[in-house]
């Protein structure tokens, strides 16, 4: 049986996130795991997480994680979730600069204050709610309808350095990217978990994906 690493930290909502991947494909064997030896043995690994980057950041560094990711990255099917995926980047300005894995380089950066839709209506920060996802061919977007909607939950947002990893892009009100596909490394700045249809079929497609774009 196929298996997948959950990676706890001390952050996020692990158990919505694994109880979504069973559902998705319930022949995977899914655990969320803090023991490095056994993350290393899974066959893919999910980085998920929410709340300050720093707090992320200092956690991996506690629980001697950091290189965990970093091997994972390197070797096997790698999937980013929200903060997950901002950390993944160089840094991030959230918390006046924190340095970050460097896996995927580029920054993090915070919306813009005082936002404008089209109408001249002010967008809240965070960007919060259902929004369209305009991605590029990957096999992580198979089954799933050009410009569907995810649900977002974030107040920075990701710059790449080589824009050719931007696997999608998403609008508020200015283009924004909320997907990065590099190798066997993909990673999304929505929640798929919480995205319904569309969100487990992405973690099905994640599941059953076998690192090669």
């Amino acid at each position: 049986m196929s298996s997948v690493a959950v990676i706890d930290y001390g952050m996020g909502n692990l158990h919505s996130i694994a109880k979504a991947l069973q559902h998705a494909s319930p022949d995977v064997d899914v655990q969320i795991l803090s023991n490095p030896e056994l993350i290393l043995q899974a066959d893919r690994v999910v980085f998920p997480g929410v709340g300050a980057i720093r707090d992320c950041m200092e956690a991996l560094n506690q629980t001697g994680l950091t290189e965990v990711i970093k091997e994972s990255a390197k070797t096997k099917p790698f999937l980013g979730i929200c903060l997950g995926m901002q950390a993944l980047l160089t840094d991030s300005e959230e918390n006046s600069a924190t340095q970050a894995l460097d896996i995927l380089p580029g920054h993090v950066v915070r919306f813009p204050e005082a936002l404008k839709d089209a109408a001249g209506s002010n967008l809240k920060i965070p960007h919060m709610g259902w929004n369209q996802v305009h991605y590029s061919a990957h096999p992580l977007w198979d089954n799933i309808p050009q410009d569907s909607r995810f649900y977002f939950v974030h107040s920075y947002y990701a710059v790449p350095d080589d824009k050719a990893i931007i696997a999608a892009t998403t609008d508020y009100p200015n283009t924004f990217t909320c997907a990065l596909s590099q190798a066997n490394v993909f990673a999304v700045q929505f929640h798929p978990e919480k995205s319904q249809t569309v969100g487990l079929q992405l973690l099905h497609n994640f599941l059953h994906w076998d690192g090669q774009v």
